[in-house]
């Protein structure tokens, strides 16, 4: 095996982009997943690709356009399934497809064909910068940071918000800080992954751990390393078969995925008083 690539720096910024970027998404993904708001992944990758185009269009920074556009979604995702009647599938269908349409229109109105807009499309990991790099330890080190503090308090949100609002934890509070994480992950790894497969590496790894596991600490532990391993063996197959890499990590996500599926040992217990973890 030809080891030489890693001494490049282009390759060496990769690594530890996946790394980052797989706990992070690792991490929120378990929140989307105990949830069951996994079309939010969905939304939201809209919602930052529509503001990064949409900061192309009139020149400002596409980051911060697709961080600008996440923080709103999650904003009218949680207001619509508060005051609007509406259950959370529902309110992030609604936004899903207003993003998706205003991506597009933003698109179809720049002047030219836009390197740029199409590494947002489908995400480059290769040609991620110091700078972003950088910004991504941080949201990763926030991430982390944030559930170690609040671990108690999520768990009780995760497990039964009736529960954790009848005991006085705002529940609220955390569901917005949530949705907002969850908004900043997708935008930090925009550029990275590409907004249409973003929502992959934060479901995948997540899905993954839950095959595996009744306990939310090792849910969160599993989620993390998976989508480490996903990185990591996606960049691997990206060098050696010389194809995209964003594909390539979602594609070894999902083969994870359908392995931890077949290895389950949930499919062999009917419940959670049967099976020790």
């Amino acid at each position: 095996m030809d080891i030489s690539i890693l001494h490049y720096q282009f390759m060496q910024n990769a690594i530890v982009a996946t790394l980052l970027g797989g706990i992070a998404c690792g991490i929120v993904g378990v929140f989307v997943v105990t949830m069951r708001l996994s079309f939010i992944g969905v939304c939201l990758s809209h919602a930052a690709f529509a503001g990064a185009i949409l900061g192309l269009l009139l020149g400002f920074e596409p980051l911060l356009g697709a961080f600008l556009f996440s923080v709103l979604s999650t904003v009218a995702i949680g207001a619509l399934s508060d005051h609007g009647q509406l259950n959370s599938d529902t309110s992030i269908g609604v936004l899903f497809s207003l993003m998706l349409g205003l991506a597009f229109l933003f698109m179809g109105i720049l002047p030219s064909p836009d390197s740029e807009a199409l590494g947002l499309l489908w995400g480059s990991i290769l040609t991620i910068t110091r700078g972003e790099l950088i910004i991504l330890g941080l949201v990763t080190s926030v991430t982390v940071g944030l559930l170690a503090i609040f671990y108690k308090e999520i768990q009780a949100v995760l497990v039964s918000r009736e529960t954790a609002l009848a005991v006085g934890i705002p529940v609220s509070l955390i569901f917005y800080g949530l949705l907002l994480l969850t908004g900043t992950t997708v935008t930090i790894a925009l550029p990275t992954i590409g907004g249409l497969l973003i929502f992959s590496l934060i479901i995948n790894p997540a899905a993954a751990a839950y095959q595996l596991t009744y306990s939310l600490k090792r849910m969160f532990f599993l989620s993390a390393l998976l989508g480490v391993l996903s990185g990591w063996l996606g960049l691997l197959a990206s060098y050696f078969l010389k194809v995209p890499s964003g594909s390539s990590i979602i594609i070894i996500s999902s083969m994870i995925f359908g392995i931890t599926l077949i290895l389950s040992p949930k499919r062999k217990c009917k419940g959670l008083q049967e099976c020790q973890y």
